[in-house]
Parts: C-alpha cells; sequence; structure tokens
C-alpha cells in the first residue's frame, strides 16, 4: 500500500476515538450525527488543507454550501461563512458586489486547527467600512502595510486566513455578497506535487479535522455538567476559536425529557442582529432547512413588553417562540447579541408541559 495514504487512514482511525469518549452520549441519534460529523469535517479540511493551499493563488471556500454542508463550532444558520488560505508575505485585492445582506465582515486570521484546534484575530473589516460605488461594487486590499488608499484588511506577517460572515436577516430575500480573491504579487515558480508535499496536505486535514473535533468536545465537556442553565462565560474561549469580535456568545447544554420544556426569557437589547440556535452534542445547528430550530431578531414574536420568550419542547407547546428538538433529547446550544448596546444574560427553568 502507498505508505502515505496508508499513513493518512490509520490517523483517520485514530481520530475516530472521540465518538468513544466518556462524556459522548452513546445513543444511536448521537453517534450516528457523530459519524457524519467527522465526515464533514473531513470533507471540509480534504477541500481546505489539499486544495487551495498555495496562497500564491487563494480562493474562496463556503463550509455550509449545498455541497459542503459542514456545521463546525455553534454554526449560525443565518451564516454565510467563506475562507481562503493566505500569507502575511503577499498583497491581496478582494473585489465584490456588496449584496443585501446585512451583516458582512471580513477578518485575517493565524489559522492554528489543525495544530491546536484555535484561530488567532490578526484584524478585521466590516461592511460599513467599505467603499461601495454607485453599482453595488467594491475593492479593498489584504495586506501587512496600510495602503495610501482605500479600504484596507490588516494583516500580521504570520496571518494564513481571510474568514468571511455574511450574515442574513431573511434568506429568502436577501442577496449575499459576491466575492472574488487575488494575489498582487506572486513569486517563485510553480512546483509539481510530490509525494512529500502530498503527505504534508493530509496531514494537515487530519489535524485540523482533530483539532477541530477535540475544540468543540472541550466546549460540550464544559457546558454539560450546567444543562439548562445560562450565564456569561465569558467571551474568550469564543474569540480564540475564530468568533467575531462584535458579537457577545453565550453557549451552554440542555436536556430534557420527552415531556418537558425549556422557557427561556429575556429582554432584548438594541442591536443589529440576535439569535437563539438548538444544536445537537457535537455543536452542530440541528437541521434548519427542515424545522424550526432557530430564531432571530427577523422571525422572533416578541411580547407586548418588548421582552423574548423562547420554548424549547419536542411539540409545539402553543406559546412563546416554539424551537423543536428535533427527536434530540440533548445536546448544545448557542445565543448571540451582535452589535448590542447591552447585553442580557435571559432566565431560563424547565417545566411540564
Amino acid at each position: 500500500m502507498n505508505p502515505t495514504w496508508e499513513k493518512f487512514c490509520t490517523d483517520l482511525l485514530d481520530v475516530g476515538k472521540i465518538l468513544e469518549d466518556d462524556i459522548v452520549p452513546q445513543d444511536s441519534l448521537t453517534q450516528a450525527e457523530g459519524v457524519r460529523y467527522l465526515s464533514r469535517l473531513l470533507r471540509y479540511a480534504t477541500i481546505n488543507c489539499v486544495e487551495y493551499t498555495d496562497p500564491r493563488w487563494p480562493q474562496f471556500t463556503s463550509a455550509p454550501n449545498p455541497n459542503m454542508m459542514t456545521k463546525i463550532g455553534a454554526d449560525n444558520p443565518d451564516n454565510l461563512y467563506m475562507r481562503a488560505n493566505i500569507s502575511g508575505r503577499y498583497t491581496y485585492r478582494i473585489t465584490g458586489t456588496r449584496g443585501t445582506v446585512p451583516l458582512v465582515t471580513f477578518g485575517s486570521r493565524v489559522n492554528r486547527y489543525h495544530i491546536d484546534g484555535s484561530m488567532l484575530q490578526t484584524g478585521d473589516l466590516h461592511g460599513h467600512d467599505l467603499d461601495v460605488d454607485e453599482h453595488g461594487r467594491f475593492t479593498f486590499i489584504a495586506s501587512v502595510d496600510e495602503p495610501a488608499e482605500g479600504s484596507w484588511l490588516p494583516l500580521a506577517p504570520d496571518s494564513n486566513l481571510i474568514s468571511i460572515r455574511q450574515t442574513y436577516r431573511d434568506r429568502r430575500s436577501e442577496v449575499p455578497a459576491e466575492l472574488s480573491i487575488e494575489c498582487l504579487n506572486p513569486d517563485g515558480e510553480f512546483v509539481p506535487l510530490s509525494s512529500v508535499e502530498m503527505a504534508d496536505r493530509l496531514g494537515k486535514a487530519i489535524g485540523m479535522v482533530r483539532g477541530s473535533a477535540n475544540t468543540f468536545l472541550e466546549w460540550s465537556r464544559k457546558f454539560q455538567p450546567q444543562p439548562n442553565e445560562i450565564f456569561d462565560r465569558g467571551q474568550e474561549q469564543f474569540q480564540n476559536a475564530g468568533g467575531d469580535p462584535t458579537i457577545f456568545y453565550l453557549h451552554g447544554y440542555w436536556k430534557l425529557a420527552a415531556d418537558e420544556a425549556w422557557v427561556i426569557e429575556t429582554e432584548v437589547p438594541n442591536c443589529e442582529y440576535f439569535n437563539f440556535v438548538l444544536q445537537n452534542f457535537w455543536v452542530e445547528s440541528l437541521d434548519y432547512n427542515r424545522t424550526n430550530i432557530y430564531i432571530n431578531n427577523h422571525t422572533a414574536k416578541l411580547n407586548d413588553d418588548g421582552t423574548l420568550t423562547i420554548v424549547v419542547a419536542a411539540k409545539d407547546p402553543g406559546y412563546g417562540n416554539w424551537i423543536d428538538t428535533d427527536s434530540h433529547a440533548e445536546g448544545t446550544w448557542a445565543m448571540r447579541w451582535i452589535k448590542a448596546d447591552s447585553h442580557p444574560i435571559p432566565t431560563s427553568r424547565v417545566v411540564k408541559l
């Protein structure tokens, strides 16, 4: 057998041991979703670590698109996530059409998911800071040194990733930005693929699967002892995993019997966007294409006094904003306040239906 392929398969088998961790529920649904989760991570890792690896010829890829269908680390169903492998030694031009999606953010990062599951922030640029012309088009530079004019995404010398979040309020009516990226100063000669290079790329892909899986397993490990509780866990761990600095994150664990409901009540701050998302044990959003597992500031029904009531249950209780558990008995959840003037912490309780 080819030694590169044999090592890849052996390493991949080792990653699968995560399914046997002591905290992982052993029911059929969680285990099946865990296998699917690893297959999704592998698909995403090979696209980004085997393909599109040369920072001189970058391309944007997207995790949750219908062909990729990868959900990583409390994915937001309203987000279109995009990324490109780059290097701080080069200068890039990003060009696009703004579209009508309300929120667009660009970030430069030191992606260490293939090493330790972290992602360090090195620069940010927000949609409202773009110079958009009368035709809805824009161009900006991503580089270590600030350009003489125009919008700029700062890079650090060790930046190796540009990540993009586009956040919908209403997917049915809003148009996402269309984006392309070009390296302006590529150097060196093209080098044909070798066995050594291929082994390195596959090693990084395995590292990305392992780093991602372990990072969010540890999130579940931290969340699991306090099911159905909501409190601020601090923002550092979420930012270190690649979070947007304009977002205040609330995360936790939920667990319900078939005849129970989790009732969440909160004030709603003045903000550009908020949402609540129900997730499985693997910190993946549940099937938002098929059933109502999340709400945002466009879909939520507020109470007469402006507060918000969310009810997580297996069946519609007939009041509040119902979030369907979709055959799950436990899992994780996420709530986001984006560009909010305050960060209220919801109260919650478990009730019998």
